[in-house]
């Protein structure tokens, strides 16, 4: 048996070549159509398809109870956020969703510190002025001595937290689940009224849920130091942009770093594009080769051994495994 798969996984052309060679090895039929997708350019591509090798494409419940997703068994994530599929409506459809939980860690921290060293020091500010023509020097802040927050403690707020002993860094976190795991790595843990008045860099971390989405708005910008800055390599919704558009444009905090949007792409016309003390990046966190080849690999691996039987490795939604919904045969 072979199945048809969707591609829309944006990386593999520079970090999947090999993953792309065992899922054509393995007898599958390919269809490349890089993302990420709207609901409705999804729709519209899944019909005859039997999985989806995934970018952040919109599953929504209807999507996945359409006649054109009627033959889809799997829906395979490139990376370890599936907030853009309906989870419970997969499971419902008796789809399987998997990911790559813990293979990006280590390359989102390195880019979210590396954003923060950027940004502190002025970096991209300094490239502009000489890209045209001006030679002006930038006064940024110190990033050794200070403080370093954490909205979010799990393994990338650890990795995070590893990264900043070497700076000597006091590293505050705010989680609604404390762990022992943090705390071995030197995190703090504090309420998040403490976190947003403590901190000189504040990087946001957390899974987004109904809880913490728009969970940084105007209020919780507005007690943070006038000299404090703030990092997301995490989901764009956990920001409320319109407020934090307003912030910077006020001068309430230093600046801002952001790797990911509320809409991806970011919209030619956004208001971030001419927001002051703004770093902006294409959600490049997890653009590391060695990383994403892994990550390619186990996604792919997830999709051939489930079209094989085999229960894959990483599932979202392990109950669909069970469920007399099931549309994949499993054979062991």
């Amino acid at each position: 048996m072979s199945w048809k798969i969707l591609v829309t996984a944006r990386t593999l052309d520079a970090v999947g070549q090999e993953a792309v060679a065992a899922l054509r090895a393995a007898g599958c039929e390919l269809t490349m159509r890089p993302g990420p997708h709207p609901a409705e350019t999804v729709e519209a591509m899944l019909d005859g398809h039997d999985a989806c090798y995934a970018s952040t494409d919109k599953f929504t419940a209807e999507v996945l109870a359409s006649p054109a997703a009627a033959n889809l068994k799997c829906i395979s994530r490139w990376g370890v956020g599936y907030d853009s599929i309906d989870v419970p409506a997969a499971t419902r459809q008796g789809i399987v969703v998997c990911y790559t939980p813990g293979l990006l860690d280590e390359a989102v921290a390195d880019f979210a510190f590396a954003l923060m060293l950027g940004l502190a020091r002025r970096l991209h500010v300094g490239y502009d002025n000489l890209r045209q023509g001006v030679w002006r020097g930038e006064w940024g802040h110190d990033v050794h001595g200070k403080t370093l927050g954490l909205l979010g403690c799990g393994r990338i707020g650890q990795a995070m937290a590893r990264r900043a002993a070497g700076f000597n860094l006091r590293v505050i976190a705010h989680d609604p689940a404390p762990s022992a795991e943090a705390r071995k790595v030197g995190v703090t843990f504090v309420t998040l009224d403490e976190l947003l008045a403590e901190c000189d860099f504040l990087s946001l971390h957390p899974a987004l849920t109904a809880q913490t989405r728009g969970i940084i708005g105007a209020a919780q910008l507005r007690k943070m130091k006038r000299t404090a800055y703030l990092i997301n390599t995490g989901r764009g919704p956990l920001i409320d942009e319109a407020a934090l558009v307003q912030i910077l444009q006020e001068g309430v905090i230093a600046g801002a770093a952001l790797d990911t949007f509320v809409t991806e792409p970011l919209p030619a016309d956004h208001p971030f594009r001419k927001c002051p003390n703004l770093l902006l990046t294409p959600h490049l966190a997890g653009f590391s080769r060695g990383s994403g080849e892994r990550v390619s690999e186990v996604s792919a691996q997830a999709l051939i051994d489930l079209m094989n039987g085999k229960k894959p490795a990483f599932v979202v939604n392990p109950e669909v495994l069970t469920s007399p919904a099931l549309r994949a045969r499993l054979s062991h």
